[in-house]
């Protein structure tokens, strides 16, 4: 539907964003939700017809040429990066695609009902889990919910988030995890298989392939489904890089639609510049000295 705040913010209420997907389904169309760490990428997405934006301290560093792991780094306040690149690059540009803020919730720095808010304020159409804790494992994932900064406070703000009627898109990467964020009242649920594979700062290689990747996603939508059957569930990350690649995904599991963020953003300015580039290089030229 037409948003009546269109070109000063977007803010749309949960309810609309969930509207804004269920008919995009009903046209048979497969939902696609983006990343964009600069305003001119968030400019094009939208012209390109995605459904959502989602805005993470990740995306900085990615247009910045450093892997998107350094999101998850202690290389800024992933929380104020990310309202800084709402704020004066991405909804001062975009008319009309619902924006959605990545929050930082074990940040122990931030009320989190407080920061909620703001958000919410700033014009943001939801929230995202990002960085997130779900991506991590081994010891460094124990010490991190022991000393409670783990994916529980994920979990939290998304319950939170829903008390306070905010739409919510949450990466997991268990169906344990998925479970708990479909209880704690997620609208929308990314199965998250690994980090993006390709280009010049993706990994070198996805620890799965596509079939691996679909029974993982699968997985996920399962434990999703047993507890909310109207959860979106989207697919992203790992093998999973190109149109090609969400299309299988989405063949072979109940996922509805793909997040991309490397995959959309990066892999274009990457490949686009270059080829560019060298077209301008082949221009000849009359005076050589």
């Amino acid at each position: 539907m037409p948003n009546p705040w269109t070109g000063v913010g977007n803010p749309y209420t949960r309810q609309e964003v969930i509207e804004r997907f269920n008919n995009t389904l009903s046209k048979g169309e497969s939902i696609i939700v983006a990343g964009a760490g600069t305003g001119i990428s968030a400019k094009f997405i939208e012209k390109g017809g995605a459904d959502m934006i989602i805005i993470y301290a990740s995306g900085r560093f990615r247009m910045a040429g450093a892997g998107s792991v350094a999101g998850m780094m202690a290389y800024g306040d992933a929380n104020a990066i990310a309202m800084e690149i709402g704020e004066y690059e991405v909804l001062p540009v975009v008319n009309e695609t619902p924006v959605i803020c990545g929050i930082h919730a074990s940040d122990p720095r931030r009320r989190m009902w407080h920061w909620l808010q703001q958000v919410k304020a700033m014009g943001f159409s939801g929230i995202n889990n990002f960085p997130t804790h779900t991506i991590i494992d081994g010891h460094f994932r124990q010490t991190l919910e022991e000393t409670n900064m783990g994916v529980q406070k994920e979990i939290d703000a998304v319950a939170l988030a829903s008390k306070m009627d905010i739409f919510s898109i949450t990466y997991v990467g268990t169906p344990e995890e998925a479970k708990k964020m479909a209880e704690a009242g997620a609208d929308a649920v990314i199965a998250h298989v690994g980090c993006t594979v390709g280009g010049s700062i993706g990994v070198t290689d996805a620890s799965i392939g596509l079939d691996e990747a679909a029974k993982a996603t699968q997985a996920i939508c399962d434990a999703v489904h047993s507890v909310n059957k109207n959860t979106f569930v989207l697919s992203h990350g790992g093998p999973i890089l190109t149109p090609e690649d969400a299309a299988y995904i989405n063949e072979h599991t109940d996922t509805v639609g793909f997040v991309g963020a490397s995959s959309i953003e990066r892999m274009a300015v990457e490949s686009s510049i270059t080829d560019l580039t060298r077209e301008f290089k082949s221009i000849p030229v009359k005076r050589i000295h």
